[in-house]
């Protein structure tokens, strides 16, 4: 958790009375900050979402109004808690990984049902949640080299398929069926390129960073640059 500024704990950035317990309580109530809730949001959004998608089998457009209601506030606390996070500096443990669950929970939900009620081939769940899974994976692969930022792909990438998915949530028909094909076709071919992407720059950040380590391990090792180099007397001889 890495807390929140001085201002807002208090205007000072000292201690709160009481030792542990003020600092303690300061940690908990920057659990609670905007953010983290709407990322809760989203995540209670999820099982919402399912039962709203498959109320009377699935097929009423009632239902699945509501469900795309539901899923659509789910896509747009996605666009705000991580934006208000970095803002206000409102960055915790908890939302780094609550924040990618909740984002990958409410699309793989959607794409599943979607498969599950025949509107939706395995096979576009399967590439989208299998890129997905394994870019999240990667990321765990090379974090001790640095982070992979979210690219200008990513984010259309993301757009597309929420984008895409809200529209078959729809009960759609007739010319607008047709168009929610043709997004997410362009989902399909975003998550692919990107996911590609993405692996390019995890290889190439994790080579550098092995070479890096080389270097420090060589520059360590070389003669010179021990305790005598840094100015701290060196053992006399016996």
């Amino acid at each position: 958790m890495t807390g929140v500024p001085a201002s807002a704990a208090g205007g000072t950035g000292r201690r709160a009375p009481g030792g542990k317990l003020g600092a303690a309580a300061v940690d908990q109530a920057s659990l609670w900050n905007i953010a983290n809730i709407l990322t809760m949001v989203r995540l209670v959004l999820v099982p919402a979402f399912v039962v709203l998608l498959l109320q009377d089998g699935g097929y009423d457009p009632a239902w699945r109004a509501w469900a795309w209601a539901a899923f659509a506030v789910a896509m747009i606390t996605d666009v705000f808690d991580g934006h208000l996070a970095r803002t206000y500096n409102l960055v915790t443990d908890f939302g780094k990984i609550a924040d990618p669950i909740a984002d990958k929970a409410i699309m793989a939900a959607g794409l599943i049902c979607l498969s599950a009620l025949e509107e939706l081939p395995w096979w576009v769940t399967g590439v989208i949640l299998a890129r997905e899974l394994g870019i999240t994976l990667m990321r765990f692969w090379v974090i001790r080299h640095g982070v992979i930022p979210a690219s200008r792909g990513g984010k259309l990438k993301t757009l597309a398929q929420g984008t895409a998915v809200g529209m078959y949530v729809l009960a759609l028909t007739g010319p607008l069926a047709t168009l929610r094909w043709w997004v997410m076709a362009v989902a399909v071919v975003l998550t692919v390129a990107t996911g590609l992407d993405y692996v390019r720059q995890a290889i190439v950040l994790r080579r550098r960073g092995l070479s890096e380590e080389r270097e420090r391990q060589e520059a360590a090792a070389a003669p010179g640059t021990g305790a005598d180099a840094a100015g701290t007397p060196a053992e006399p001889p016996r």
